[in-house]
């Protein structure tokens, strides 16, 4: 009865939010454009889709994604695991006995970021945009791998607790320089892979995960230490991308150099 309840108030509060952007849209349609909105049931049933599906989304959070989180993280820290894993006192450890949590964090962001539908939508434009020069699992994969060492590196700075700063500098610092270097066709693709990967599915797991770390670990704040995974996980898939650009105009330009080891036609941007 309680989730009931809690779905419904859900469902509500999401008819809230999303009303002023109906408000917008008919206004703007009736006001600026001139005319009724076209197709009005059709966009009706589509908002009433998206305010219940919100809603009840916002419930899963809730309930499942955000303690699922929290309980890995702390599973993965409980001083009776790692006494079991590194075999010593907890007061003995450091930062490369926590490497459970290392790949707990690659393995599940890199799932979810496979996952994301924003991710697979972007994939899919890119292909036909780029006439299949830009591969779908191509892209995919390389988002994912960014996202899951970006998070996993997050987590190793919540255990030894250094810096935020730093690894955010030293990342943009990897970027800018990858960006003078890149193929121009994939860099806007590389900077907006970053954003659809900080979506719907993933953003939950790697919030509740930050948090339930710095929970864990000895010493860490949930407010100055839990959050900041996200952006790992919107920063490293830029990188990631644009290594799958260079990578693969390095694989063309061998597989099209001749017997003398030369690239007679330097192209630069081709199957990506």
């Amino acid at each position: 009865m309680e989730l009931i309840v809690s779905s419904i108030e859900s469902i509500a509060n999401s008819a809230i939010d999303v009303l002023p952007i109906v408000i917008f849209l008919f206004a703007f349609q009736r006001l600026v454009i001139g005319g009724p909105m076209p197709n009005r049931k059709q966009i009706a049933v589509g908002f009433l889709f998206v305010v219940v599906g919100l809603g009840l989304f916002l419930v899963g959070l809730e309930k499942t994604l955000f303690p699922l989180g929290r309980l890995m993280a702390q599973q993965l820290t409980d001083p009776e695991f790692l006494r079991d894993v590194v075999g010593q006192g907890t007061s003995a450890l450091v930062w490369h006995d926590y490497y459970w949590v290392y790949l707990f964090a690659l393995a599940i962001v890199f799932s979810t970021t496979l996952a994301e539908p924003a991710l697979i939508a972007v994939s899919m434009k890119a292909n036909i945009v780029s006439g299949g020069a830009i591969g779908v699992w191509g892209l995919r994969v390389a988002v994912a791998i960014g996202a899951g060492v970006g998070v996993s590196l997050g987590c190793f700075r919540i255990i030894t607790g250094l810096p935020l700063h730093y690894f955010i500098g030293a990342a943009y610092l990897v970027v800018i320089v990858q960006t003078a270097l890149a193929p121009k066709m994939i860099v806007p693709l590389a900077y907006d892979s970053g954003g659809v990967t900080t979506s719907t599915v993933t953003v939950p797991i790697v919030t509740a995960l930050g948090l339930g770390l710095a929970e864990a670990i000895p010493g860490r704040s949930q407010l100055l230490d839990g959050f900041g995974l996200v952006a790992f996980a919107a920063l490293f898939p830029i990188i990631s991308v644009l290594a799958y650009g260079q990578l693969a105009v390095l694989k063309n330009r061998v597989s099209k150099s001749g017997p003398d080891g030369r690239d007679p036609e330097q192209e630069n941007d081709h199957a990506l």
